[in-house]
């Protein structure tokens, strides 16, 4: 089986459009699913322009081994004798993230979300690449949009995510 075809690429940062991460309506608490949104927003519209919605079956695949660790502490400091903001239970599933993109978009085909088990932020792992290859090879889809996004860490190192737009080889 050969791999998928590249179709766009998107990325944040990125260092020739500086700004801060663009907030996302209806998420807050944490910069996970605005990250997943921006780096999905400027892949898509590298391929398809600024018009929604994108033609054809589209799944998305988010990659995240870490995952919205910031929503998962708020969780849990609310927890601690607090009522639990509702808005933080919904955006603690990966899916809403993707199914805000799905929406905006047009993006009719599944939607999966994984954990691989090592990530090296701002690239694809090969586990999403090959996953992405057995959706398109299965014909649940005719592109997938593959999403890897990590958080900030300890180690200084900023949000990073990126987008690929790919399709069969």
């Amino acid at each position: 089986m050969n791999g998928p075809r590249i179709l766009a690429e998107g990325r944040w940062p990125d260092p020739e459009l500086p700004g801060g991460l663009p907030p996302l309506p209806g998420f807050s608490a944490s910069s996970f699913s605005p990250l997943v949104a921006e780096a999905a927003e400027r892949c898509l519209r590298a391929h398809h322009g600024a018009d929604a919605p994108a033609p054809g079956r589209t799944a998305l695949l988010l990659a995240s081994s870490g995952g919205d660790r910031a929503t998962a502490r708020a969780i849990d400091t609310a927890a601690s004798g607090q009522r639990v903001p509702p808005l933080l239970f919904f955006q603690s599933n990966p899916n809403a993230v993707l199914g805000h993109i799905a929406a905006r978009w047009g993006l009719t085909g599944p939607v999966v979300a994984i954990s691989p088990a090592e990530a090296v932020p701002g690239h694809v792992p090969q586990d999403a690449l090959d996953l992405a290859a057995l959706l398109l090879a299965d014909g649940d889809a005719d592109q997938v949009l593959v999403i890897a996004a990590e958080q900030a860490d300890d180690d200084g190192r900023p949000d990073r995510a990126v987008a690929l737009l790919v399709a069969a080889g």
